[in-house]
């Protein structure tokens, strides 16, 4: 098993893992080695997950881009085209009216 853990596992938090609890044995650092790296390698899948999740949302401008150009033309009295590809949050989307 310690030869499993130490090709997976940064030889320095191995080190430095021994250094703050010095009852653990070599084995032991190295199994709080592989539990931290795991934790961590779990949070970062979370956050993709929730990253890929927000951008598969579908919500589109359809039904509302004729509402939101309304908007635009009654307050800056300009009129514009709401691009597919544009935010679809309003707060982010008035933001870069100046480009559409």
């Amino acid at each position: 098993m310690a030869a499993d853990t130490d090709e997976t596992t940064d030889a320095e938090l191995v080190a430095e893992i021994a250094t703050q609890v010095p009852d653990a044995s070599a084995d032991e650092a190295a199994a709080i080695a592989v539990a931290i790296g795991a934790h961590l390698t779990d949070r970062q899948r979370a956050a993709a997950a929730a990253a890929a999740a927000a951008a598969e949302s579908g919500e589109t401008w359809d039904g509302k881009e004729w509402s939101f150009s309304e908007r635009i033309d009654a307050t800056q009295k300009r009129h514009l085209r709401v691009r597919k590809e544009s935010p679809t949050d309003p707060w982010s989307a008035a933001g870069r009216t100046e480009r559409m």
